[in-house]
């Protein structure tokens, strides 16, 4: 991933947590998984409301995303 594209991964995610606008999607059969589209790029993170953080489990090319 080219800075770049990790720059404005961060800042949807950044946007997403402020806001919470984005493309996100629970993900099926996973507990309290999110999905984050963003270009070719998908974000997999669960929302802990307790201590009021994003935990990001992995960024990957939406290629090889659901593999």
């Amino acid at each position: 991933m080219s800075q770049t594209d990790a720059d404005r991964v961060l800042s949807a995610l950044e946007r997403y947590a402020e806001t919470g606008q984005g493309d996100v999607k629970p993900l099926r059969g996973m507990n309290n998984v999110r999905r984050l589209r963003h270009g070719d790029y998908r974000v997999f993170f669960v929302v802990n409301r307790v201590e009021h953080r994003i935990e990001v489990a992995s960024v990957r090319h939406r290629r090889e995303a659901y593999r």
